[in-house]
């Protein structure tokens, strides 16, 4: 029997797709826990639906993102940082700290998590530092330190 599948299912496949399993596997197990449902004309009417609006928004989401790492580049965020002798910084900048100050400066919320390498910042003048903000989309972010 073929159904397609609501959700991922060990040994047999990933949600979306059509796969073939027996009519007592289908009927006893997948159906009752709402994990496939009967792949007919209806039913992959609406899959095709649902694999096209992804891919839509998909597309959607991959542009907000370019357009977002092409302002991310004339965009800094600037920090002032307590030092000592020889220009060394006391402490460091984080990526959390990077996230808030951008939000407060230009309004635009980004990830801390999707930072490619989150080390903390720790050396004065320009720091560029690069975020993942949709799959195969990296921006890069200018981040200032300077002295008090």
């Amino acid at each position: 029997m073929k159904v397609i599948l609501l959700a991922d299912v060990k040994n047999y496949g990933k949600k979306g797709e059509v796969v073939n399993v027996s009519d007592g596997y289908a009927r006893n197990f997948l159906f009752p826990r709402k994990l496939a449902v009967d792949a007919n004309k209806h039913t992959l009417k609406k899959l095709d639906q649902q694999v096209a609006e992804e891919k839509r928004q998909d597309k959607a989401n991959k542009k907000e993102a370019q357009d977002l790492a092409s302002k991310l580049k004339n965009m800094e965020v600037i920090f002032e940082v307590s030092t000592g002798e020889e220009g060394r910084v006391f402490g460091s900048v984080s990526s959390k700290q990077i996230v808030e100050e951008f939000e407060k400066q230009y309004g635009i919320k980004l990830d801390r998590r999707k930072f490619k390498d989150p080390k903390p910042i720790n050396t004065l003048g320009l720091n560029k530092v690069e975020i993942e903000l949709y799959k195969g989309v990296i921006g890069q972010l200018v981040v200032r330190l300077k002295e008090k």
